[in-house]
């Protein structure tokens, strides 16, 4: 059963009058949904995809499409601000809190490291990624979520930079040290919130 929700500052539809104030600095208004990956697309079938929960956890727990499909999903309206400058308003979601998922298992954690097909990570403290904060996201605009936007799945963490929703998610690594993910490694903020322009090292 889907459950509405609307993240912190990613509020309902407005007034074209109150799209100024939604835009952090030094983005502009995005009206399409611009397609920007470090790789090429991965197209993992249904059948051998799954998700899993690793690191210090009590015991690791896996997911299979099918499993994943069952477990409740909610509806997300959220802005979106990508470190290319570029922010999109009003975007709709669907898929699991990463609370819901971290219920299933017992941990003593303070980051998250989420991990893609491609190789690609990302890092995370937990406290950014609790109290519906974050999602595991599966249908964009009502459809299913499709690859080249990181479908059959992606992280979605909309009040951060969007490298940190990161595409074609397999799992989150639960981990007590940080860890740099892969643009992190390179040079891009460690954080990464778009109201404070935390774009690269030292923002």
């Amino acid at each position: 059963m889907s459950n509405g929700f609307v993240s912190r500052g990613f509020r309902g539809r407005q007034k074209p009058g109150d799209e100024r104030g939604r835009i952090p600095p030094g983005q502009y208004l995005e009206r399409g949904f611009p397609v920007l990956s470090a790789g090429p697309t991965p197209h993992t079938p249904l059948a051998t995809w799954d998700f899993s929960l690793l690191g210090e956890v009590d015991q690791p727990k896996r997911w299979t499409w099918d499993a994943f499909r069952t477990l409740p999903h909610e509806m997300v309206t959220a802005d979106i601000h990508c470190v290319t400058k570029w922010s999109k308003l009003d975007t709709h979601w669907e898929g699991v809190s990463v609370e819901t998922l971290l219920e299933q298992v017992a941990h003593d954690a303070k980051y998250v490291i989420a991990f893609s097909d491609g190789g690609y990570t990302t890092n995370l403290p937990l406290e950014e990624v609790l109290g519906r904060k974050a999602w595991v996201v599966d249908a964009y605009e009502g459809q299913p979520l499709p690859p080249e936007h990181g479908g059959p799945a992606r992280l979605l963490v909309p009040h951060l930079y969007f490298w940190k929703s990161a595409k074609w998610v397999r799992g989150l690594r639960l981990v007590a040290q940080d860890e740099p993910g892969f643009w992190e490694s390179l040079g891009y903020n460690n954080h990464g919130d778009p109201w404070k322009e935390e774009r690269y090292r030292g923002d």
